[in-house]
């Protein structure tokens, strides 16, 4: 199975995000919805909790989580993006504790989604229910 990003299907930053990531992996991720059966699949069969609050990237079956998913998917866009992995450098909790002060007020900062944007015929198939 091709890399996974599961994603927040109700947030705008999130979905920002993936719009982002698919002008540039040049077609190496997968997408589902944190909410959708193939995300709620996928959080079962890798153990994370049900109510968990960060993007995940599944690859290689291994999943990802908070500022470690976001510094996986950087690497594999093109641009400077995967120099972004010398953050890897920092302690995770410090990391962590950025990304979940950002997690935490993401709906308030960026609002929420009250129907899910659909993909364009080109992307479709890189989404999953």
């Amino acid at each position: 199975m091709k890399p996974i990003i599961l994603f927040d299907g109700e947030c705008n930053l999130c979905d920002t995000s993936v719009q982002f990531i698919l002008k540039r992996d040049h077609g190496y991720y997968q997408f589902a919805s944190l909410q959708g059966i193939k995300g709620q699949e996928l959080i079962q069969k890798h153990r994370l909790p049900s109510d968990l609050n960060s993007v995940v990237v599944i690859e290689e079956g291994i999943p990802y989580v908070k500022s470690d998913a976001a510094l996986q998917i950087t690497k594999h866009l093109n641009g400077a993006w995967p120099l972004a992995s010398i953050f890897r450098v920092l302690p995770r909790a410090a990391r962590d504790l950025a990304y979940d002060f950002i997690a935490k007020h993401r709906h308030k900062w960026f609002g929420q989604k009250q129907q899910c944007l659909l993909p364009s015929k080109e992307t479709r198939a890189r989404f999953h229910e």
